[in-house]
Parts: C-alpha cells; structure tokens; sequence
C-alpha cells in the first residue's frame, strides 16, 4: 500500500469522524443533521471503493512464495 493510498483513507476516515462529533454535539438544525448523514453515506461508500480497490490490487499480485506452477 502506498503512502498516497493510506491518506486518501485517512482523509476519509478523519471526514467520517468529524462528521460524527458534529451530530453528536447535538447543535445541528435537522436539516443540517440530515445533510450530515447523507455526506457520511457517500464518504462511507467512498471507503469502500478504496478497500475493495485495494483487494482486488491485492489479489492481483501473487503472495512472496505462492508463484505459479509450470
């Protein structure tokens, strides 16, 4: 994993988390707080993608000792 890897889902998991301070201040109107909620679905499925990229990447790459038999 590069290091560019590891802040993209450092990025997102630090929105996630600012995001979820916010609604649990309590001080968000519930239209804010439903804005809140719908940017951490799209985050969240943002995460997502990176980790299912990041398997498949994986999977791509035989593991250190597990090459192909001829």
């Amino acid at each position: 994993m590069s290091e560019a890897d590891a802040t993209t889902l450092d990025a997102l998991v630090g929105q996630l988390e600012r995001a979820a301070e916010q609604l649990r201040s309590g001080d968000l109107s519930a239209d804010a707080a439903a804005t809140v909620v719908e940017d951490c679905a799209a985050l969240a499925s943002q995460a997502s993608a990176e980790l299912e990229r990041r398997a498949r990447e994986a999977q791509r790459d035989p593991l250190p000792g597990q090459d192909t038999l001829l």
